[in-house]
């Protein structure tokens, strides 16, 4: 496969990173497998000094749900990080609304990482509304946060993919229910805080302490993973081995294409 990029420039993409993002399903895994020997490859990066950081917009899922399959396929070490969509939403609500009341449509999971960070939930009389992948979503939910939203309410979205990947036909995620909701409210976010925005991509380089050109961001997705390396400033490595082919990596428009092209993440080893 040729690279986006000859041999001179990854290296030199690879050799001022810090910091790799990576993207998970079709990155690193599918489903339960992971991606040929990538559990060798991982412990590269990390032998070279350089940072792990598995960043995903799927906020149904906690960082340590996400941990925890890690370890189990071998793959998480113990300076890696997992940050999510939903993580950057709280984040985003701890810098810009703080001490304000929060209604979230999102999992058990998310409603405790939010109480974790000191983010008040409110189903009765919120301040901000926060809209999450949902998975025990109700119509109850869907009816009160248009209320919220009707009435003018600071609006949220943790992300805005249309459907999450899954084994044959993928469900809506949040994206869907945003057009949903545009469509009953008139309101779209106000603010979407993961992949492909800039919120999550300062938040990680904040918290990580290094500049935009030292971190590189590593997926499968041009239009979220890509994209935002893109609007962020940070390298973007798309790899082959889940859901862009060779064909659409050539069509790709200059918002979603990336530095360099690697079959498999597991290429980047002769790089480091």
């Amino acid at each position: 496969m040729r690279l986006s990029a000859d041999d001179g420039q990854l290296r030199a993409l690879v050799g001022r990173t810090r910091v790799f993002l990576l993207d998970l399903d079709g990155t690193v895994y599918i489903g339960d497998e992971p991606i040929g020997p990538m559990a060798r490859t991982l412990a590269a990066v990390r032998s070279s000094g350089r940072k792990l950081v598995f960043c995903t917009n799927n906020s149904s899922k906690s960082a340590q749900a996400y941990a925890r399959k890690l370890k189990k396929l071998g793959l998480f070490g113990r300076e890696d990080e997992v940050y999510t969509s939903g993580i950057a939403a709280a984040e985003y609500l701890r810098a810009n609304f703080a001490g304000k009341r929060v209604f979230l449509v999102g999992t058990a999971a998310l409603r405790r990482e939010f109480s974790a960070r000191g983010i008040a939930l409110d189903d009765a009389d919120p301040d901000v509304c926060v809209l999450a992948y949902d998975t025990a979503l109700t119509f109850r939910k869907l009816a009160l946060f248009n209320r919220f939203l009707a009435e003018g309410k600071p609006y949220i979205a943790t992300h805005a993919d249309a459907v999450c990947p899954a084994k044959g036909v993928y469900p809506p995620d949040v994206g869907s229910f945003i057009e949903l909701l545009r469509c009953s409210s008139g309101r779209v976010p106000d603010v979407v805080c993961g992949k492909p925005g800039p919120v999550m991509g300062g938040l990680l380089a904040s918290h990580l302490g290094v500049a935009a050109n030292e971190v590189a961001m590593v997926g499968d997705r041009p239009y979220t993973d890509i994209r935002f390396g893109n609007n962020n400033g940070f390298g973007t490595v798309l790899v082959l081995s889940g859901e862009t082919d060779a064909a659409a990596a050539e069509k790709l428009p200059p918002s979603d294409r990336p530095q360099a092209i690697l079959n498999s993440f597991n290429d980047i080893e002769k790089y480091l």
